[in-house]
């Protein structure tokens, strides 16, 4: 068994889509219709072959009731590996990137948390 893809979900296609690509860098894979949705996944450009991240629309009340709960809680819905967080942070600040948890160590990790635009909170984390 593998993860091929997984879910993040987002208020919205299109600027999730222009933020993960835009700001974060990521590249878009998939992008088909589904009626007034599409299944559009992003991965990373280092890995391109790799775990295609699918920017789900929230559309359903559930899902923008556990999104919501888990923001306004100060939780990130995922996390993302970075090799450096320290300057990561500053070229996403540098961007206009807000972060709620700026550079921070907690044991043997680095991490900072921003808001995506999308509706949920973004871990970067440092394995040091």
């Amino acid at each position: 068994m593998r993860i091929d893809v997984t879910s993040l979900l987002v208020a919205d296609q299109a600027r999730a889509l222009a933020f993960y690509t835009d700001i974060l860098g990521f590249q878009k894979k998939r992008d088909i219709p589904l009626g007034d949705a599409s299944w559009l996944t992003v991965v990373s450009p280092d890995r391109p072959d790799g775990v295609e991240l699918l920017l789900e629309p929230t559309r359903f009340e559930p899902a923008q009731t556990f999104q919501k709960a888990l923001y306004d809680a100060g939780i990130p819905l995922t996390v993302f590996a970075v090799d450096d967080v320290q300057r990561d942070y500053e070229r996403l600040l540098g961007l206009g990137v807000v972060f709620s948890v700026p550079p921070t160590q907690m044991g043997p990790v680095r991490l900072a948390v921003f808001d995506d635009t999308c509706g949920n909170r973004i871990q970067l984390a440092q394995t040091l």
